[in-house]
């Protein structure tokens, strides 16, 4: 199912192999909605490295327990030429600008994570400092 212009259902199926659950769609279909305004913005293609998890794939991997990944509302991402603090900065300037939504914003040394929960939330991954 293409989701967006450039995002499809499949690039935010959990790494074990599940599919995002129907009751689920509605949330990834607004995660894509947002993504898909960075993606304009910055002209690259973004790379998802995970989106929906299942209860199982979570707990493996040590997972937040309340983690917007279980709802598909949330992805890690990774952009090829942009850096982690460049593209943390740009989702931040589309939330300011009202263009994306408000949501959860984490900086990671490898990948940045959006999601959708609809208010604002903002951290660093272990071994990241603020900046």
């Amino acid at each position: 199912m293409q989701l967006t212009k450039n995002f499809h259902i499949d690039e935010f199926k959990c790494r074990d192999g599940s599919p995002v659950p129907d009751e689920y769609i509605e949330n990834v279909k607004l995660l894509a909605e947002n993504l898909q305004k960075l993606r304009d913005r910055i002209g690259i293609p973004i790379k998802i490295t995970s989106g929906y998890r299942s209860l199982e794939y979570n707990t493996r991997i040590d997972g937040a327990k309340k983690s917007q990944h279980l709802l598909a509302k949330a992805g890690d991402l990774i952009v090829k030429g942009i850096t982690t603090t460049e593209l943390r900065d740009t989702i931040l300037q589309l939330i300011e600008e009202g263009e994306m939504m408000q949501g959860g914003v984490g900086l990671y040394r490898h990948f940045v994570h959006y999601d959708v929960r609809g208010f604002k939330r903002r951290w660093y991954g272990k071994g990241m400092k603020p900046q």
